[in-house]
């Protein structure tokens, strides 16, 4: 009987216990769970709620909220805290202390208690400096309880590690402290984990929680969602602490850690039900979530006693009339024609006023011009725009934006729609190098505590999570290597979803356990966050101070208070979000227009005419290396087709490169050249496609046409525009049927009217936004502007920024050579930090040098600047800070010729740089212990000798130039062939390229320099590999499959000029051509075959020798052979007698001679 009341008797409506202690995935390389995982467990044991208590953060407080809330769960917000109790008992006073510190749980029950947390988030990470965890001292936390409940933390928490020290007295100290802070809301923690250490102390804070009244509750530490995950786990933990698995000293959880279920946790706690129970109590105590709350924008402080919406109008207006005297009005205008202009600028003004005001953002472009004016009154290059607020006029006249919207026909409800309540959201573009001066200011102006950069988080993804459990698993690293790349290059891929698209994958697990293991690991970890950073750009401005909104964190290398929610998140608190974008080419734009000016001409870059013939004429010949968004090949094909002559041009062709509209580009090109005819789909929309030969690009130009054709506001066509982005049926139905209707009252054939809208809507697939492309395409035109007219300035500027990437200045170094500007060496007495412009040639910039350092350099140009020219090596070393320029630092300026103006012997330096840097050294000493003359300056020493070393032969000079410059600069070692390459007819890569660019393909033979090859192996099992190698014209790279890999292999390998036979094809998209390596030889092999003979060229006379030595060996022959003498600057030509037959042997030797400089071709 008593069975069969048990089997009727019903459920409970939850189960009866509930997780207070979760690291989620949040738990930073140390938590398992993701938060929709944490929510489907939830759902699949009825548990009501659910605590986050991740390790000394909040990330993942708004995320739980919502998914909770969504699916009828009850988060309960909390932290894992660390706390200094301050107890005199000797804790933080060492580093693994400031590491290690008590932690305790705290548990959020209301708005009071969020608050709060707020507090001590920003106590905890602004507060303790690094390398401390962030931690909240005890003393501020008392004061800051109300709406708390305290976990007393268990053997991690002040009361359980000093039970496990013997320090009984402090930790009851502690254990009275917490319940000081916390009356009637602090819990005595229990957790049963199979570890020694949790039942050490399990029986005294038993005793302490009946002693002192303290509610018992049970914890179970979630780090990761089920039993099967321990191993995995164990290797995240390993990661986290780059260790290994198999090293026993080390951090270790247990099988234990996982989210169980009710019914084993009851089993678990059978003897302490009330502690099971007591969860469901706290959970009953806590009733707060994160909610979403609007945007509060911060009152703009400059106002004094007048409304924002005020001094907008006031500054609008007066703007305006700047832009329409400076941009607008031409010379010749008269009176009339200025009124007329004056009046259609003005109406639109006002309408745009109108709408900002009445949805109430004045304070929103206040603040956003405030700060780009004070940018640009400063000397930090600001964009033109960007996105669609180039749309507004009202930008415009702020200087937010530089693009005039009435002259390129933008639209301002494209940016702000009165019919679609959001913030407007402008995205600047600022200098890169000097961005963050522009936030600082900012953050002064606003409050430092009002002012947070955006958090990010990076995560384990595919390729990186199996190089890094292979690394703990201590597997191989060439095999961890190879299956990492057989992930698939495609951004966001997962493993599973490599698994399918790479059948490798599953051979090498059927082949290799160990393998399998590392894939079944990763699979289980991939996805989990990885660390935590600061976004790029987002910059976040509270009405009131963070410490009332967010929580923070802090990035240790800053001290700028960083949002703990992500981007996703962050705007939904109520903070307002700006851009400030980095952009490169503002930069570059910058620096060149600097540069101008050191020669006297005023240029102003936002003045210059948009109607520029040599502009023009420079792309129409598409030459636009360093040419911001116009360098592809791709591009300038169509440069060279489309020959552009307006910016609306450039505009037009910035929007359409991209895949979808691409394949509209030939028709737009047959259109403007009239061998197509436009069709503009009703004589309608004429006006509209005009400027597009009746293509649409634009998602303005659906606007405009939803507009005129079917009677839309342009609010409306906006919402229109939107609805087409997303493809919802039911939305789009909707709208044709609007849009019909509309057109055929206005006299458009239902049919047309149906046509039209199915175009429109196909187009909306890639439809662009104009304001964003015309922004754009006025930095390619300035660009290009600059580079017609002041090619010099702007390419040493252009190298300048992209001096770290040596394959672009091997590229500009060609761009150079076409457009005969010299590019000169690196020279301590005349190269600055930076490319700099030298008499009309670019000089190299010191700090490009590999291994040298802008700051090392600074200090050279420094003193040079200072004290003057350095007069010798002697006097460079005297000078010189060698804790700025040490041992590393000289060897690459040597090797790359920075002392030749000093020194020429480059090897005599370097033969002797231990004697030099003990000099250097000596003089550095001096010069701090003050040992002067009585003139107040360093006694001059006499100069240092150095003993004699031969000078590098030719090749091993450029061989060590290479290393230090990253490619060959003062010659090339194929320049000596160049008579004997004219006789064989080779071509240059760069013949290569030009005829790929004109015919698509080619069959070239070339010498080359071989620089790198790096062996593959394919799917298939055969080798093949990629070959880096140069001539004189540049660097290149080709592709070896396997038979013609193993026949030439070896001379691939042996560092010897080779005479290549290539195919050449167009690869579409790619700057350079696709080439395969069909044929190999030796070039000395060749060419002694038919040499007329070779100059040796040497500076002292103890080679002679040698020289006799290998000529002696040497069969008669037909080549001759001239001895050059190097006396001072001279060179004094010899003739031999005799002639030779000139192998390559013979050759070569003669070139290892030491004290022989070049030989080269007769």
């Amino acid at each position: 009987m008593a069975e069969e009341e048990a089997k009727t008797e019903p459920k409970p409506a939850h189960a009866e216990f509930v997780h207070l202690r979760i690291h989620t995935a949040y738990s930073l390389l140390e938590g398992a769970v993701k938060v929709k995982k944490l929510v489907s467990l939830c759902e699949k044991y009825r548990m009501p709620a659910a605590a986050m208590t991740d390790s000394g953060n909040m990330f993942g407080a708004f995320e739980m909220s919502q998914e909770c809330a969504d699916h009828g769960i009850q988060p309960i917000i909390g932290s894992q805290t660390a706390v200094d109790m301050g107890l005199d008992d000797r804790r933080f006073t060492s580093a693994k202390d400031l590491m290690n510190p008590d932690s305790i749980v705290l548990l959020v029950q209301n708005r009071t208690g969020y608050d709060n947390m707020l507090k001590l988030s920003w106590h905890a990470y602004m507060d303790t400096e690094p390398p401390a965890k962030p931690h909240v001292k005890f003393d501020f936390l008392k004061e800051r309880t109300d709406g708390l409940i305290c976990l007393t933390g268990g053997c991690s928490g002040p009361v359980g590690r000093l039970l496990l020290e013997g320090k009984t007295e402090k930790a009851e100290e502690a254990l009275k402290l917490l319940m000081g802070a916390f009356p009637q809301r602090l819990y005595m923690e229990i957790q049963r984990h199979g570890l020694d250490s949790e039942a050490q102390i399990e029986e005294t804070l038993i005793d302490w929680a009946y002693k002192y009244d303290i509610p018992l509750v049970a914890t179970n530490e979630v780090f990761f969602p089920t039993a099967d995950m321990y191993e995995a786990h164990d290797a995240l933990i390993c990661i986290a602490e780059k260790t290994y698995v198999t090293v026993n000293d080390r951090r270790r959880l247990t099988p234990e850690h996982y989210f169980k279920s009710p019914d084993e946790m009851k089993k678990l706690f059978a003897d302490l039900p009330e502690a099971v129970e007591n969860t469901l109590v706290v959970a009953k105590r806590c009733g707060f979530m994160v909610e979403k709350v609007p945007p509060a924008l911060p009152r703009y402080p400059d106002c004094g006693d007048k409304t924002e919406a005020d001094v907008l109008v006031e500054r609008a207006r007066t703007g305006l009339k700047k832009r329409l005297e400076v941009h607008v009005f031409r010379e010749g205008m008269d009176e009339a024609e200025k009124e007329a202009l004056t009046r259609k600028y003005t109406e639109r003004l006002e309408y745009e006023l109108g709408i900002i005001i009445q949805m109430d953002f004045p304070g929103y472009f206040l603040i956003v011009s405030d700060f780009i004016q004070w940018s640009k009154a400063h000397g930090i290059p600001v964009g033109p725009g960007r996105g669609s607020g180039a749309g507004s006029v009202v930008a415009w006249s702020l200087t937010i934006t530089d693009l005039d919207p009435l002259r390129f026909n933008l639209l301002f409800e494209r940016f702000l729609n009165p019919e679609r309540v959001s913030m407007p959201d402008f995205d600047v573009d600022f200098c890169q190098d000097r961005r963050g001066e522009t936030i600082e200011y900012v953050r002064h102006k606003y409050g430092l505590g009002s002012v947070a950069q955006i958090i990010t988080f990076g995560k384990l993804q595919a390729k990186a999570v199996i190089r890094d459990v292979g690394r703990v698993l201590q597997m191989n690293y060439s095999a961890v290597d190879r299956l990492s790349k057989l992930v698939p290059n495609t951004i966001g891929i997962t493993l599973n979803e490599a698994f399918e698209l790479e059948p490798e994958f599953k051979k090498q697990r059927l082949a290799d356990p160990q393998v399998d293991l590392l894939m079944d690991i990763a699979v289980k970890l991939e996805g989990l966050y990885r660390n935590a950073s600061t976004h790029a750009a987002g910059v976040v401005v509270g009405q009131r101070p963070l410490d009332q909104i967010l929580p923070v964190y802090r990035d240790p290398s800053s001290d700028m208070p960083v949002t703990q929610y992500n981007m996703k998140f962050v705007e939904s608190t109520g903070l307002v979000k700006f851009d400030f974008l980095g952009l490169k080419t503002l930069t570059v734009i910058a620096e060149a227009v600097k540069m101008v000016r050191r020669r006297g001409i005023d240029l102003n870059i936002s003045e210059i005419s948009l109607d520029d013939r040599e502009t023009y004429e420079l792309l129409h010949r598409a030459e636009t290396d360093g040419v911001f968004q116009l360098e592809s090949a791709g591009m300038r094909k169509v440069l060279r087709d489309l020959q552009p002559d307006t910016l609306e041009d450039v505009i037009a062709i910035v929007s359409l490169y991209r895949p979808g509209p691409m394949d509209n580009i030939p028709s737009y090109i047959n259109r403007k050249h009239g061998k197509e005819k436009p069709d503009y789909m009703h004589p309608m929309l004429e006006d509209i496609l005009r400027e597009t030969y009746g293509i649409m690009i634009y998602q303005e130009q659906v606007m405009q046409i939803a507009q005129k054709m079917a009677g839309y506001t342009l609010g409306g066509a906006d919402l229109l525009r939107r609805a087409m982005g997303k493809k919802k049926k039911e939305e789009m139905d909707k709208q044709q049927a609007i849009f019909v209707e509309g057109a055929v009252k206005n006299g458009v054939k239902r049919d047309n009217a149906e046509m039209i809208f199915a175009r429109m809507a196909k187009f909306a697939e890639y439809g662009f936004n104009k304001s964003h492309a015309a922004a754009y395409a006025l930095i390619a035109y300035q660009t290009a502007y600059l580079k017609a007219h002041y090619p010099v300035e702007f390419m040493a500027a252009t190298m300048t920024y992209d001096k770290q990437n040596t394959d672009k200045l091997a590229q500009f170094k060609r761009e150079l050579g076409r457009l005969n500007i010299e590019l000169l060496p690196p020279d301590v007495n005349h190269a600055e930090i930076d490319f700099s412009v030298e008499h009309g040639a670019v000089r190299y910039a010191l700090s490009a040098v590999k291994g040298v350092g802008a700051s090392a350099m600074a200090s050279v140009v420094e003193e040079r600047e200072k004290n003057g020219k350095f007069k010798s090596l002697s006097d460079f070393i005297r000078r010189v800070d060698t804790r700025q320029v040490n041992r590393k630092c000289m060897e690459s300026l040597i090797k790359a010729g920075a002392f030749d103006g000093l020194e020429p012997n480059r090897a005599l330096i370097h033969g002797n740089l231990d004697l030099v840097m003990q000099h250097a050294v000596a003089a550095g000493e001096e010069r701090r212990s003050s040992q002067i003359n009585l003139f107040g300056g360093v006694e001059e020493a006499a100069d240092i000798r150095l003993p004699p070393v031969m000078e590098w032969p030719l090749v091993e000079k450029l061989k060590m130039e290479a290393e230090a410059i990253g490619f060959y600069l003062s010659a090339h070692p194929l320049d000596g062939y160049g008579k004997s390459l004219e006789r064989l007819r080779a071509d240059t890569y760069a013949d290569i390229v030009r005829m790929v660019a004109m015919a698509g393909s080619s069959r070239s033979k070339i010498a080359a320099i071989i620089n790198n090859v790096r062996e593959r192996i394919s799917q298939k099992g055969s080798k093949y590999a990629f070959v880096a190698a140069s001539d004189s014209s540049g660097s290149f790279e080709f592709a070896v499959f396997s038979e013609t890999l193993a026949a030439t292999r070896e001379m691939l390998k042996s560092g010897q000029p080779l005479l290549i036979t290539l195919n050449a094809e167009r690869e579409e998209g790619a700057d350079e051509p696709r080439m395969i390596l069909q044929r190999a030889e030796m070039l000395d092999d060749v060419i002694s075959k038919m040499a007329a003979g070779i100059v040796v060229v040497f500076g002292c006379e103890e080679c002679l020798p040698k020289i006799r030595e290998i000529l002696d060996r040497a069969a008669s022959g037909r080549s001759r052979i001239l001895f050059a003498v190097q006396v001072d600057k001279w060179e004094v030509d010899i003739p031999l007698e005799k002639k030779y037959t000139l192998t390559a042997d013979i050759i070569s030797e003669l070139r290892a001679v030491p004290g022989v400089l070049e030989v080269r071709d007769i």
